[in-house]
């Protein structure tokens, strides 16, 4: 069963942004998937098993954006 977690990333204008916030993300350990939208902010990222949320918001950082827990 996948565990999908929700983000809503602030800073992204463009399709770069999209990537170097995939690459980040899809750094983290159980990380299987990540789907990025510049154009909306939300990023979702799946996995098998559930996903350490700080490691996600340390990885964001990482690429240059904040981003907070989606409801």
């Amino acid at each position: 069963m996948m565990t999908t977690n929700e983000f809503q990333v602030t800073g992204m204008t463009c399709g770069h942004c999209e990537m170097s916030v995939r690459e980040e993300v899809s750094e983290v350990p159980g990380v299987e998937g990540v789907e990025v939208s510049a154009q909306t902010g939300k990023l979702v990222v799946s996995g098998s098993a559930p996903i350490d949320e700080a490691r996600i918001l340390a990885a964001v950082a990482g690429a240059g954006y904040s981003a907070v827990r989606s409801a």
